[in-house]
């Protein structure tokens, strides 16, 4: 789906694109995306010589879920000391937080199609155990116990 895109890149940058086919949920649920992403990246910093790649020009780029996969990779990596460092990474409205769908983001986002609300919230469920029975209780927030969302307000809150 992103052959066309990921070309175009690749011209327009004159850099070298490797685009990750990843396990999609539900068949396949969390972290088995996140897996096939790490292991692919590794391989590939691994084996930059065998591609001709120039190792501080190595970045990692992801839309939606695969921004989501792009930033955990780059966290997971960035305490690698056996591994070039990435140069970058590229986050294309990505889907980074789960823990509040009540965000002044959401809400005023909440009927721009295409990634509606609760279509947003559907899909972490999905990615996360393949299964969206909570879904009321996610977009009410009421999966976070309260001491976590206070742990975390400070990031995460509408301020």
């Amino acid at each position: 789906t992103h052959e066309k895109l990921c070309r175009f890149i690749a011209r327009e940058s004159e850099s070298v694109v490797v685009s990750v086919g990843y396990r999609l949920a539900p068949e396949h649920k969390y972290p088995a995306a996140y897996e096939d992403c790490l292991n692919a990246t590794q391989h590939f910093l691994q084996h930059l010589e065998h591609y001709g790649v120039d190792p501080a020009r190595v970045t990692v780029c992801g839309d939606s879920a695969g921004g989501n996969l792009a930033a955990a990779v780059s966290q997971t990596l960035a305490g690698s000391s056996d591994l070039p460092k990435l140069r970058a990474q590229i986050l294309i409205y990505p889907g980074l937080q789960a823990l509040d769908f009540n965000l002044p983001s959401y809400q005023q986002n909440r009927g721009v199609p295409l990634l509606f609300r609760e279509r947003a919230a559907f899909y972490v469920l999905q990615y996360l155990n393949g299964n969206a029975t909570n879904l009321e209780e996610v977009l009410e927030g009421s999966h976070i116990p309260v001491d976590i969302k206070l742990h975390y307000r400070r990031w995460v809150s509408p301020d």
